[in-house]
């Protein structure tokens, strides 16, 4: 008997009125926009104020493999059967980027029996707001290259323009492009690009972004390029922030979805870990925490990216307290690891900001009894729980020892967790600190670009931001083929992104893209919609 498809199991699934999921919530029905029966918008401005009494849960993971090892899906599982232990439980995760999706992994909102739901939706257009940030990108750039067209009152100099477009799409041929061909009336000619949406500058302000002033201040802030003086030119001074503002007002306000068991959801923004900062906005945490006993958040990939950019740069914006840590290990992820010395790296990362770690064993069909006893076994050998978990197969009675776990370990103690590095010690020094007790890594090597960009990083004054580092995803160093857990290698630093709207410093290392490639056989291929509209092989 083959097993059923992510797809198939949520259209069979009969959905609940999502004002019945906001009064489960506690979040006054008058207050959720509703999107359709199955979605809405949270007005959290309008919001009755309140503190935060919630408990919070980070999951990450140790290093995935291409597949990925089901992050989500754990957390969603997690999340039901939390709730079904007698807790008011929230899941706030990011929205899907129609990258992966169509890439190589499939739909995103988990799998099997632990998703969120309607899947459909949230994995392509939800209530829009990934289209909202392309558009507000792609105003910034039209904005640009029309003033320079106009006169050029502001001297920006064609060749030092920073800012590129978007789009929620793996496209490797708009990597690098040309713009304004075609004659004096088509613009001046330049050399530019895009980023899909995930990487981009307004994603990661809307994350971190804590009102819709703060949206615009920080708009106003974005550094579009620099004149020929070699001075910074920002949104502001193009008129730009106003109009950024009202494409985003909506897009500000988190999305409201339910799981496959009932349990409240917030999805809302959507950065990648490997060249973003990787964890949902922070307006849907905090408002998840002034509304859940327990809050379930995720940041993206592993704990050298997403888990770290969590602790150095939300965390530290938010003021956030995480009371445990669930690191998602697989027997197929140890295989490709070459053993347990990632995991080990992992759980020791997590210890390092000073919180409480547990490992939740995603299981799969393909895993021998032996391997799952070895890894429980490992778990006794290092001092950290691990836990064997059968949600997708389950759903959130897969997670019911887990949850016991993480709660009498995590949730029902204090928690002090706090970031890896001040950021008053300058760049460099915040990149060496997470090289060395992050990656493993003996030095920090600077392009001569790298260098370039610094200097001028301590000329502006921005050299005390956070750093959000651009990584490969599959090892601790920059090089995707370096799996387990290397020690004693050279991160390389090839260029600095200065991202002063979104507070932070993106350092690009390796060769790692901000705009990724479909894969030879794209997950979009086996995409369709039926005679009857049912859309099919979203994974």
């Amino acid at each position: 008997m083959t097993q059923p498809q992510d797809f198939e199991i949520a259209s069979a699934h009969t959905l609940e009125p999502i004002a019945t999921i906001a009064e489960r919530a506690g979040i006054p029905t008058e207050h959720v926009i509703g999107y359709g029966r199955g979605k809405a918008k949270i007005d959290v401005a309008a919001l009755p104020d309140r503190e935060r009494t919630g408990k919070l849960v980070l999951v990450t993971a140790m290093s995935p493999t291409p597949a990925g090892e089901g992050k989500s899906t754990v957390l969603i599982g997690l999340a039901d059967a939390i709730r079904a232990a007698g807790h008011r439980t929230i899941v706030a995760i990011r929205e899907p980027s129609q990258g992966p999706v169509m890439g190589i992994k499939g739909g995103a909102a988990g799998g099997g029996y632990a998703q969120i739901v309607p899947m459909e939706d949230i994995n392509l257009h939800f209530t829009g707001d990934l289209h909202a940030i392309a558009a507000a990108n792609n105003t910034l750039a039209a904005m640009i290259d029309n003033h320079i067209h106009q006169g050029n009152q502001l001297r920006i100099d064609p060749r030092r323009v920073t800012w590129r477009r978007c789009l929620d799409v793996n496209d490797r041929s708009l990597r690098g492009i040309v713009t304004g061909l075609g004659g004096p009336g088509q613009g001046v000619p330049r050399e530019s690009g895009f980023d899909i949406t995930a990487a981009s500058e307004i994603m990661a302000i809307l994350c971190l972004a804590t009102d819709l002033a703060d949206l615009k201040a920080r708009l106003s802030r974005i550094v579009v390029g620099q004149t020929f003086d070699q001075e910074p030119v920002t949104a502001e001074q193009l008129g730009a922030a106003g109009a950024l503002t009202a494409l985003l007002r909506d897009a500000i306000n988190p999305n409201l979805v339910q799981t496959l068991g009932g349990t409240p959801a917030i999805v809302h923004g959507g950065p990648f870990a490997n060249i973003a900062h990787g964890c949902n906005s922070l307006i849907a945490t905090d408002t998840a925490l002034r509304y859940a006993d327990v809050v379930l958040t995720e940041a993206g990939f592993g704990s050298d990216l997403g888990a770290e950019k969590f602790f150095d740069i939300k965390a530290r914006a938010g003021d956030l307290d995480v009371a445990s840590v669930v690191v998602v290990a697989t027997v197929r992820a140890l295989k490709y690891n070459g053993g347990f010395e990632n995991l080990e790296r992992h759980v020791a990362n997590v210890r390092k900001f000073g919180a409480r770690p547990v490992v939740a064993l995603n299981h799969f069909i393909t895993d021998t009894d032996g391997e799952v006893n070895d890894v429980i076994e490992w778990g006794r050998r290092h001092d950290v729980a691990v836990v064997l978990t059968t949600v997708w197969a389950d759903g959130g009675e897969g997670a019911t020892e887990l949850a016991r776990v993480v709660l009498d370990e995590g949730v029902d103690k204090p928690a002090h967790t706090q970031p890896l590095y001040d950021p008053a010690d300058g760049v460099l020094s915040s990149i060496e600190t997470i090289a060395r007790e992050i990656y493993g890594a003996d030095a920090v090597q600077l392009s001569v670009n790298a260098q370039k960009d610094l200097k001028y990083l301590q000329q502006q004054g921005w050299n005390t931001l956070p750093v959000c580092i651009s990584k490969t995803q599959y090892s601790f160093s920059d090089d995707p083929t370096a799996l387990g857990a290397p020690t004693g290698h050279t991160l390389h630093v090839r260029k600095f992104i200065p991202r002063i709207g979104a507070g932070f410093i993106v350092a690009l290392t390796g060769d790692v893209m901000t705009m990724p490639g479909l894969p030879k056989v794209p997950a979009a291929e086996g995409i369709d919609v039926t005679p009857s509209g049912e859309i099919t092989g979203l994974f």
